[in-house]
């Protein structure tokens, strides 16, 4: 039996990991220390023989007995309420905790993928962005402590891949979105499901034209195993090239909800947050025989059913 570590595991990408590599057959161990992560994400696999679960900051020395014959570290706060809140956390995840992981991977023979991120290319200059981007990023503003770690993340990768010969893996994962994200995650999706059934103000910023793409969670997670059981040691962007501005992606949402009381309040702009972002996944096509499956309308449908039952309303 394969068996795979999975940091951050308690999140919401990583339990979907979880989910998949014990229907792979693996023995799946996960890994969080719950600052961001939930553990009823994946208390639906304690009872399962080949589950196992590491409260555990990986900031800190990292053991795991036992071979190990993967890695995927998706330890990191992901959204900027949360980096904003822990901006020195979300540096030492990605830079300590990063090459704790990397050191464990040496010392086990396994292959590491490491999550990385759209916000590498920042707010870029390029559209679509391609894996050739080499991003413009303000190292010195509120988001470049969540920016600036992801981009240390693939320096220091791409640096045990070439030392020491390490198989490294590395996706850049865009918008992404599905059941288990957090209802005050503080990013556009949860935020405007949970403003919206409860019968708020959906929080748009600036005029609500900037863009994004939203890739539906079970279709990163494909793109994802495909990508780690590949021999390609390079970044390749994993998302959904149908993109869509804010004011459109808020109209899909209030229709969908339909609550009367539901309406569009619009605020200023936040710090340097990207205007465009939309990936190109050519490399990913290419590579991993690999697109997006599941319509954003199908995508939204199947996320709403989620936050009904979690968010509360008065």
């Amino acid at each position: 039996m394969k068996r795979i570590l999975i940091t951050g595991a308690a999140g919401f990408l990583g339990s979907h990991l979880c989910d998949r590599y014990i229907k792979e057959g693996y023995h799946v161990i996960g890994m969080d220390n719950l600052i961001t992560g939930n553990i009823s994400n994946i208390e639906h696999l304690f009872p399962l023989k080949n589950f196992e679960y590491y409260h555990h900051d990986v900031s800190k020395f990292v053991h795991v007995p036992g071979k190990l014959d993967y890695i995927l570290h998706f330890a990191s706060p992901a959204s900027p309420i949360d980096y904003l809140k822990m901006p020195i956390q979300t540096l030492k995840v990605g830079s300590l905790g990063t090459h704790n992981l990397l050191g464990l991977a040496k010392s086990k023979g396994s292959r590491i993928l490491i999550a990385s991120t759209s916000e590498v290319y920042g707010d870029p200059l390029v559209h679509p962005q391609r894996e050739d981007y080499w991003g413009n990023v303000n190292p010195i503003g509120p988001r470049g402590v969540y920016d600036e770690a992801k981009r240390f993340q693939e320096a220091i990768t791409m640096a045990y891949h070439t030392f020491h010969g390490l198989e490294t893996r590395i996706v850049r994962i865009f918008n992404t979105y599905g059941p288990r994200m957090r209802v005050e995650d503080g990013r556009v999706l949860p935020a405007f499901f949970s403003q919206a059934i409860r019968g708020e103000g959906l929080t748009v910023f600036g005029e609500g034209d900037q863009t994004r793409a939203f890739c539906y969670v079970d279709d990163l997670v494909e793109g994802i195993h495909r990508l780690l059981l590949s021999d390609y040691h390079l970044p390749v962007n994993i998302g959904n090239p149908s993109e869509i501005t804010i004011m459109q992606f808020a109209s899909e949402v209030l229709s969908l909800v339909n609550n009367p009381k539901a309406h569009i309040i619009y605020n200023p702009l936040p710090v340097d947050d990207p205007k465009q972002r939309q990936p190109d996944i050519s490399l990913a096509k290419k590579l991993l025989n690999w697109e997006p499956k599941v319509s954003r309308a199908e995508g939204l449908i199947r996320t709403y059913e989620y936050f009904k039952k979690v968010v509360s309303v008065n």
